[in-house]
């Protein structure tokens, strides 16, 4: 049985005999219209995440930067700049997402990313983005260069690696000195200084990111702190530091079966980092949540193909892949899978759920126990709305998903599902 707290997910059953809907829409119905694999988002749970850090930053200034890597659907991004959200990018093309959504947001904009290119720096430049989040030395260099010569000025912080250890997937932390994010913190000074001296950079704030689905809120205090005594001598040096840019990382429960309360999470999290900024004055927090706001919102709807079974194993095969959710191969994630229909009795077995890719590694839960379902069954596989389109591929020359956003009764195409003819459109003979 799926939570019946809207906090949580929003796909629920009204009873134990009812079918899964997402608010007042029929997965179902979603499903038949717009057929299999199908990615379904909860604009109202989106907009309820976003405005959790509204009212537990209320006493601090702050802008929330959403992470658009992890879901880019214009659709989304559509949602959150009419909420007033800024945006946290890695490259030209989410900037680009971004000013279709919303040229006006552009000025809530902050450019993070370890490889910015000369392009996408003169992109970022002429649209006027909040801060570039500098990551190197050699990326101070480019960003001098090409701000002279467009003669634009750009805010710069340096993301500074405060060797904090989150404890998260070692492919998803990026807080220690071993990993390629970021300068060390004991060189920012002498980096700091060397900025100042170029005409059209600005050193206006500093950034810190040390992961992704942190689920505690200590790390997350322990790096603020670090950056709070380097704004201090910042400073002290002269320089008018105005933002401390926290990242982003805060995690969700993937588990239906362990307790997960997202206000008590964002409140925890403010707490940890108010206590760590203290008494610094005059600063604008930015906060850098992706996969806090949308993954919990959204689900990945597929169709049983076959039920297979080979030797004492059982394998429900459905129409949905790795290339079109990735996580469970990529990083031995957990999804909640559940059949949409009402379970049909008590009967259940135990299988592993795959997609019809041809790899090993397309599978999306390995023995797992679920009611019992039978071919042309719809399944719903939860949690897919951070990394899930964003990260989906054409392996096996398969078309991506369409996507559908539910708000209120109302559900919006909001990407339709990719057609043979757009996997070949940039191909010649």
């Amino acid at each position: 049985m799926v939570s019946d707290s809207f906090s949580v997910r929003p796909f629920q059953r009204a009873d134990a005999k009812s079918a899964l809907t997402c608010g007042d829409v029929s997965l179902e119905a979603l499903a038949k219209k717009h057929g299999t694999p199908l990615y379904v988002y909860s604009a109202d749970h989106i907009l309820g995440r976003f405005r959790l850090f509204g009212k537990s930053f209320a006493n601090q200034r702050h802008v929330v930067c959403y992470a658009v890597k992890a879901n880019s659907a214009l659709g989304i991004l559509k949602l959150l700049a009419a909420e007033g959200a800024g945006f946290d990018i890695v490259s030209g093309g989410e900037l680009e997402r971004v000013l279709m959504a919303d040229k006006s947001a552009a000025g809530r904009v902050v450019f993070s990313g370890v490889g910015k290119t000369a392009p996408e720096i003169d992109l970022a430049l002429r649209s006027g983005i909040l801060l570039f989040n500098v990551e190197s030395e050699g990326e101070l260099e480019l960003l001098a260069e090409r701000s002279s010569k467009l003669r634009k000025r750009a805010r710069i912080a340096l993301r500074v690696n405060p060797d904090v250890f989150a404890e998260t997937h070692p492919y998803i932390s990026t807080g220690l000195s071993e990993h390629k994010f970021g300068i060390a913190i004991q060189r920012a000074r002498t980096v700091y200084k060397h900025a100042a001296a170029q005409k059209f950079i600005e050193p206006a704030g500093v950034s810190v990111h040390i992961g992704s689905q942190i689920q505690s809120a200590e790390p997350f205090g322990a790096a603020t702190s670090r950056v709070v005594g380097l704004i201090r001598q910042l400073r002290k040096d002269g320089l008018p530091i105005q933002y401390l840019d926290a990242g982003g990382g805060l995690g969700i429960e993937y588990h239906a079966s362990k307790p997960f309360h997202p206000e008590k999470k964002v409140e925890q999290y403010a707490a940890a980092v108010e206590k760590s900024i203290g008494q610094l004055e005059d600063i604008t927090l930015l906060l850098e949540p992706g996969r806090f706001l949308v993954a919990q919102a959204g689900a990945l709807l597929a169709r049983v193909l076959y039920i297979k079974k080979n030797g004492k194993k059982t394998f429900v095969i459905t129409d949905a892949g790795m290339n079109d959710l990735i996580r469970p191969s990529l990083y031995q994630a957990h999804h909640e899978i559940v059949p949409v229909a009402a379970p049909k009795g008590s009967r259940k077995l135990t299988a592993d759920i795959v997609g019809p890719v041809c790899e090993s590694g397309d599978f999306f839960a390995r023995d797992r126990e679920l009611p019992m379902v039978a071919p042309g069954d719809l399944v719903a596989i939860l949690d897919a709305g951070a990394y899930g389109q964003s990260l989906a591929s054409n392996y096996n020359t398969r078309p991506r998903p369409a996507e559908v956003l539910v708000q209120g009764k109302k559900a919006n195409l909001i990407r339709r599902r990719e057609t043979t003819s757009d996997l070949f459109a940039t191909e010649m003979l």
